[in-house]
């Protein structure tokens, strides 16, 4: 596991949980989760989140310092393409023409269920504006092939709702995608605990994002310790390649052989 690193946009992580900075009850508390959870990629909601555009209020970077963490704005909170984008152009101005961004536009504020029309539209103008673009979208793996075909260096989609902890409700879409695309597949939204996290990554998901499994939690700071080490487990696990199923093929564990009758 020495040598198992995610590369994102020609750079290397070591980490493959990635979280998000929002519902915690204090920076505090955000900083502790954060730190917890190992993560090298932060991603930050630039319409819910002060990172310089408001300078009378406390900012985010003060505790989570674009020194330590690779920054990923997001545009949480955008339900057209021309907001997406207009978000993401602000958050490059902000960060000093930072280039690495999460891309999600949002089809409806009940279901938070992507709208994929306009995602692949916005895709589209930010790589061409030199943005490399993280995508959330839906599990139709001939969407995702299609992000990835607009030059999209990552592809996101969601394992359940966002925010609703059901967990991985389609396994095989996800198989789909990853078979299909080349760039790293990291599962975005509905992961609930630490079993969630394990199984995206037994399936061969590249990494996970989350933020509401660990923000939401009783004890956000121990459920993000659990996080971490379940995407480090999945992966393992991942590698190492699971035993194939039998059913009613019972093998006994000791042997056999020379046993007293």
């Amino acid at each position: 596991m020495t040598h198992d690193s995610l590369m994102i946009a020609g750079k290397t992580y070591h980490s493959r949980l990635l979280v998000g900075t929002g519902k915690y009850k204090d920076f505090s508390e955000t900083k502790a989760a954060v730190e917890a959870s190992g993560a090298e990629i932060i991603t930050i909601a630039i319409r819910r989140s002060n990172i310089g555009q408001n300078p009378n209020e406390p900012n985010l970077l003060e505790i989570l310092p674009p020194a330590k963490y690779t920054l990923l704005p997001n545009t949480a909170g955008c339900y057209s393409a021309d907001d997406a984008v207009r978000t993401l152009r602000l958050a490059r101005e902000l960060l000093d023409g930072h280039s690495l961004v999460k891309l999600e536009v949002l089809g409806d504020p009940q279901s938070l269920y992507p709208n994929v029309v306009e995602t692949i539209s916005a895709a589209k103008t930010l790589v061409s504006e030199g943005f490399q673009v993280m995508v959330y979208t839906s599990d139709d793996p001939i969407v995702a092939k299609q992000l990835e075909d607009l030059g999209c260096v990552a592809i996101m989609p969601l394992a359940s709702l966002i925010g609703s902890g059901m967990g991985i409700l389609n396994p095989w879409n996800l198989q789909l995608i990853m078979e299909r695309v080349r760039v790293p597949v990291l599962v975005d939204a509905g992961v609930g605990t630490a079993s969630d996290a394990a199984i995206a990554m037994e399936l061969g998901c590249h990494g996970v994002l989350m933020n509401t499994a660990i923000a939401a939690a009783k004890n956000p700071v121990l459920m993000a310790s659990a996080m971490k080490l379940a995407v480090e487990a999945g992966r393992a696990a991942y590698l190492a390649g699971r035993m194939p199923k039998k059913l009613y093929s019972a093998i006994p564990s000791s042997p056999t052989g020379g046993l007293i009758n």
